[in-house]
C-alpha cells in the first residue's frame, strides 16, 4: 500500500463536509483540494456555500474561486491540475485532504475519467435548439427513456450534463452509463473515502435552513449581479436557475425559494445515490465526535496495511 493517502470527505450537501475537512486537515497538519465544481468560480460566492473567510484561513484550501464564469474549466481539467498539485503536496505531506460536492469530480482524481466516444459538434447543436425551443424538461424526459441508470444520478437541473449524455447515448445508441466505470488509471497514492450521513429528515431540514441563511446573506442581488451571464454553463446550476425565473418574471419569490430546497433536496438524493454505488466508503455520522472519526480512520488504515 502506498504510504501517501488522500482523504476524500464526501456526501450530501450541507451535511458537513467543509468543517470536517478541515477538522481532518488540522490534525494531519495538511492542506485541502476542494472538489466541488460549484466553488471554482469567483463571481459565485454566496449560492455555493464556499468556505468563510475564517474557514479559509485555518487552512491552506486548492481550487477555491479560481476561475471566472466566462472561463471554461471541464472535469478534465480539474483532474489534471489536482494530480499535478497532488505530486507536490505528497512531496512534503502523507496526507492530503479533498473535499468533494461533485461526485463526478473526486472520482476523476481518485480513478482517472472515462473514455467516451467522439461525438459529432452538430448533434450537440441540436439538442442545445431542442433545449432552447422545448426546455429542460425534454432533456430530462429524453435522457430518462435513453438510460434511466445515469437519469437516477445526474444532476436533471444542469442541462449542460444532460446534453452531455444525451449526444452519446444518440450517437452509439448506447446508454452513456455503459461507459462509465471503465479500466481506471493507476495512482501514486492510496483513498480513503469518508462519508458523512444522516437521516433524510435531518438532511432535508440542513438544506432549508442552508438556503434561509442564503437568502439572507442577499443570493438574490448576487444572483441579479449574474443574471446577464445566465447562459452560461457554471450558472447553469441550483440557487441561480430559479431565481433567474424570478427576475424573469416566472416565479414569485417565495415559490422560486421553494423550488431551490426543492430542487437541492433532489440533487442531495442523486448525491447518496451515486455515492451508495461505491462500496468503499467508510461512512461516519453527521454529529460524530471527532476522536470517534478519527479512531475509526487508524483503524481503516492499520487493516489496509495489514492486509
Amino acid at each position: 500500500m502506498s504510504s501517501k493517502i488522500l482523504i476524500a470527505v464526501v456526501g450530501p450537501t450541507a451535511i458537513g463536509k467543509t468543517k470536517l475537512g478541515i477538522d481532518l486537515a488540522k490534525h494531519f497538519q495538511t492542506e485541502i483540494i476542494s472538489a466541488d465544481s460549484r466553488q471554482f468560480f469567483k463571481e459565485m460566492n454566496i449560492g455555493t456555500a464556499v468556505p468563510s473567510t475564517e474557514e479559509l484561513n485555518t487552512v491552506t484550501h486548492h481550487f477555491i474561486q479560481h476561475k471566472s464564469i466566462s472561463e471554461p474549466y471541464s472535469v478534465g481539467d480539474f483532474e489534471k491540475d489536482a494530480i499535478e498539485l497532488l505530486d507536490i503536496l505528497f512531496q512534503k505531506q502523507d496526507v492530503v485532504v479533498m473535499v468533494g460536492g461533485s461526485g463526478l469530480y473526486v472520482d476523476a482524481v481518485v480513478h482517472g475519467l472515462d473514455e467516451f466516444p467522439k461525438v459529432d459538434s452538430k448533434l450537440r447543436e441540436s439538442l442545445n435548439q431542442k433545449f432552447k425551443e422545448e426546455g429542460l424538461s425534454y432533456l430530462q424526459e429524453e435522457l430518462r427513456s435513453r438510460d434511466l441508470e445515469y437519469y437516477n444520478i445526474v444532476d436533471i437541473e444542469n442541462p449542460h450534463r444532460l446534453i452531455r449524455a444525451l449526444e452519446v447515448c444518440i450517437a452509439t445508441n448506447q446508454p452513456f452509463s455503459s461507459f462509465l466505470n471503465q479500466k481506471k488509471k493507476e495512482r501514486t497514492f492510496n483513498t480513503l473515502y469518508i462519508g458523512i450521513e444522516a437521516d433524510r429528515e435531518v438532511i432535508y431540514d440542513r438544506i432549508n435552513l442552508r438556503v434561509d441563511l442564503m437568502m439572507e446573506a442577499d443570493l438574490l442581488e448576487e444572483a441579479k449581479k449574474l443574471y446577464p451571464h445566465r447562459n452560461l454553463n457554471a450558472l447553469q446550476t441550483v440557487g441561480y436557475r430559479e431565481l433567474f425565473e424570478y427576475l424573469e418574471g416566472n416565479f414569485t419569490l417565495d415559490f422560486a425559494i421553494s423550488e431551490i430546497k426543492k430542487n437541492t433536496r433532489r440533487f442531495a438524493k442523486r448525491q447518496l445515490t451515486w455515492l451508495r454505488k461505491n462500496q468503499n466508503i467508510l461512512w461516519v455520522k453527521h454529529d460524530e465526535n471527532m476522536d470517534e472519526i478519527l479512531k475509526k480512520i487508524t483503524h481503516h488504515l492499520e487493516t489496509d496495511n495489514n492486509g
